[in-house]
């Protein structure tokens, strides 16, 4: 566990000296910063409106940097060959896959909580209220659900050569599985047998990553979301987060390193 952690380390310090999360920052903080500045007679509704813009900006940038972070991490250490040394020393592969996986997640987390800081800010200077237990939800979904994404884009990196076509095959699947997962039931109902069993098991079997997506619930000042499903929520992405680590690591120790 020493081993992982010291890699997570090296992963966050990384992430850090990189220009990707502040160029996203900057870049998320002029836009809200400029629709705040709006205002159509008034209305009230202009503030949910500059909600829901700075939510979806926080979500890509978010995935964005979650992304092109984790899909680097082993195909540049093996490009660099600092993968050998890493090795050779006392680190098993598994200690290698957590560590990449607990620095990415964390250096994610830090960023989150900047961001969510950042709308806190914005949105509380228009509505003059903090409801902080209600964004402390909102963030933590966001962080489990940046989980599920980090262990898929490990496996990712993993299986597909390139961390340009890994990011972009994880985008394309993430954002498959938001809008389309949700429906899968319905389409099942639709079909005939046996296409609508294996569509139903898709439904089953595949991470249901919406339920993380609770900005609505923010944007409508909605309350808080009770704190049962909220545990179970969490739990159910920590059991996909596993799975995907798990798979990772043993696609990675059948795969030769040179």
């Amino acid at each position: 566990m020493n081993a992982s952690l010291a890699i997570a380390t090296i992963v966050i310090k990384e992430l850090y000296r990189r220009k990707d999360f502040y160029v996203l920052f900057i870049l998320t903080a002029v836009l809200t910063i400029s629709l705040g500045s709006i205002n159509f007679f008034n209305d009230d509704r202009i503030v949910r409106f500059l909600k829901e813009a700075c939510l979806l900006l926080i979500w890509l940038a978010s995935l964005a940097i979650a992304l092109t972070t984790t899909a680097r991490q082993i195909p540049m250490e093996r490009e660099s060959r600092t993968i050998f040394p890493l090795l050779a020393k006392p680190v098993s592969r598994w200690d290698l896959i957590l560590g990449k996986f607990i620095g990415c997640w964390l250096a994610c987390g830090l960023a989150l909580f900047v961001f969510y800081l950042f709308f806190a800010v914005i949105s509380g200077s228009k509505e003059h209220a903090w409801p902080v237990v209600q964004y402390f939800q909102a963030a933590w979904f966001h962080w489990i659900f940046l989980a599920v994404v980090i262990a898929m884009a490990l496996l990712g990196s993993v299986i597909f050569a390139a961390p340009s076509s890994n990011s972009t095959i994880c985008f394309v699947v993430v954002l498959g599985i938001l809008f389309v997962a949700r429906h899968l039931n319905q389409i099942a109902m639709q079909e005939p047998e046996p296409l609508s069993s294996i569509v139903y098991a898709l439904y089953y079997l595949l991470p249901h990553l919406e339920f993380f997506d609770v900005r609505d619930l923010i944007i409508h000042n909605a309350g808080l979301i009770p704190w049962g499903p909220w545990l179970l929520a969490s739990v159910y992405g920590g059991v996909y987060s596993a799975f995907f680590l798990a798979a990772c690591w043993v696609a990675f120790r059948r795969k030769p390193l040179n």
